[in-house]
């Protein structure tokens, strides 16, 4: 590690230091980390020097430098120099190999992650006992077995097999007194030990992949035509916009029956489409000035539960809203013909998600901009006029008057000034000359012919048909 100077961390190799010096002159060094006493009656801490035989240097200064890392880590100092100077410690050390390559890697990204902590501090808690046991305190037989409470307020059991190895929880005991020292003694074990309740926190949060189910997928498909088996269609992700366009979701009419709206989940509705209407429509309300434009969306038709319906679905809408001022110029014929308001609404209603920064900038660098609307084939055209954006043409034209009125991610209001209509396409007609009648002369023969002039020459060719 980083930390350490020849094996020695440089935290305690300044508090050796600060000792050596304390037993030449005489004077006391204090450190700065505080200290717990056993007293209760002493209401302030007094500073407590380390001494550089203690246990803890050594086991930060022992060949079990991967344990003295994670103690490190897990901001343990504090806590195991105030054990150390109430309780004579025993510590039962893993080997470097078994924290090294003998440890699940999934297990030790668990405990280095910086939300573990806790977890991280009472599994190394778990290795020490606030008691001395030395190797002649080691259970000689299976039924000397003892529990001990450890640092971390959990029990672990000492036992003894027949063959003599020493056992503590589920690891052998490989280094008995493998370093000794007046306030502790360490004991090299071959595994890192694991208390049931940092098991149990791993399990709950170890990544649901591993141990999800797997849904069955089904026969394959075979094509009849090439007889080979279908490729499945790629699986859409939550959120991605829809496969098809957004015209083959939208209800074909209201004498037929509406039809489902493809899209990433189908029924599932990765978007609440219906509470965003809602919303845009009291948006709409209180906002005032568009309670015309409401009250069809809502009552005159069906279109708030089929723009909700989109929106569910994945497709996104920008929604042109004329203001009452505009509604009202509407004819009673406008408004009389079967499915005119439909077909109204459907003409202001953009299948994009555009709000006026948007639409300026688009008709700033490209001028004219046609956008699709819900009304095929028709598109409603928009251009820069007076510093703001013009939509529609000639007479029938609107300005937006009142932009981003709702805007959120899916659904995009823009208030104009008129009502819009579509232009008229006319297709010229072409006018076709008549065509003169010409008859057919019928054919004469050569004897024919001759008295023809014959008779021409004597005058007389009038008083035959067929001569002329």
């Amino acid at each position: 590690m980083d930390s350490h100077i020849y094996g020695v961390p440089k935290l305690f190799l300044f508090f050796l230091l600060a000792h050596l010096f304390n037993d030449i002159h005489g004077i006391p060094i204090s450190t700065a980390l505080p200290t717990k006493h056993p007293s209760s009656s002493s209401s302030s801490s007094s500073p407590t020097q380390i001494n550089s035989n203690s246990v803890l240097v050594a086991l930060l200064d022992s060949h079990y430098t991967e344990l003295a890392e994670l103690v490190e880590k897990a901001l343990l100092l504090h806590t195991l120099e105030a054990a150390v100077n109430v309780h004579n410690i025993t510590i039962f050390a893993p080997r470097n190999e078994a924290l090294e390559r003998n440890l699940d890697p999934e297990f030790k990204r668990f405990l280095l992650e910086p939300g573990n902590l806790r977890t991280l501090q009472t599994l190394l808690l778990f290795h020490i006992i606030p008691t001395r046991i030395g190797s002649q305190e080691l259970p000689k037989s299976p039924a000397e077995s003892t529990r001990h409470k450890t640092l971390c307020n959990d029990h672990v059991r000492l036992t003894s097999k027949d063959s003599g190895e020493i056992i503590v929880d589920l690891a052998k005991v490989v280094l008995p007194d493998d370093v000794v020292r007046p306030d502790g003694v360490i004991h090299g074990i071959e595994r890192l030990l694991v208390p049931r309740s940092v098991q149990e926190d791993f399990n709950k949060r170890r990544s649901l992949r591993s141990i999800s189910a797997v849904q069955p997928e089904g026969a394959p498909e075979v094509d009849p035509r090439t007889h080979r088996l279908k490729k499945p269609a790629p699986a859409v992700p939550v959120g991605a916009p829809p496969v098809l366009p957004i015209f083959d979701a939208i209800a074909p009419g209201p004498s037929l029956a509406p039809a489902p709206a493809p899209g990433p989940g189908g029924p599932h509705h990765h978007f609440d489409g219906e509470s965003q209407v809602k919303d845009f429509i009291q948006t709409l309300l209180h906002y005032g000035g568009y309670n015309e434009l409401a009250d069809i969306l809502v009552n005159l038709t069906s279109l708030a539960t089929e723009m909700g319906r989109l929106v569910s679905e994945g497709y996104v809408l920008t929604v042109l809203a004329p203001n009452d001022e505009a509604m009202a110029k509407l004819t009673t014929d406008q408004l009389s013909e079967p499915g005119a308001p439909e077909q109204i609404v459907y003409y202001h209603l953009i299948p994009e998600y555009q709000t006026e920064e948007s639409m300026y900038n688009a008709v700033r660098r490209f001028g004219k901009i046609r956008y699709d609307t819900l009304r095929l084939p028709h598109k409603v055209t928009a251009e820069e006029a007076d510093g703001s954006v013009k939509f529609g043409h000639g007479d029938g034209s609107a300005y937006l008057f009142d932009p981003d009125i709702y805007t959120d991610g899916r659904i995009s209001v823009q208030g104009i000034d008129g009502v819009l209509f579509p232009v008229e396409e006319t297709t010229p007609v072409t006018k076709v000359a008549p065509v003169a009648k010409s008859v057919a002369k019928p054919h004469r023969g050569k004897l024919l012919e001759v008295a023809c002039r014959l008779l021409v020459v004597v005058g007389q060719d009038s008083h035959f048909t067929t001569c002329q």
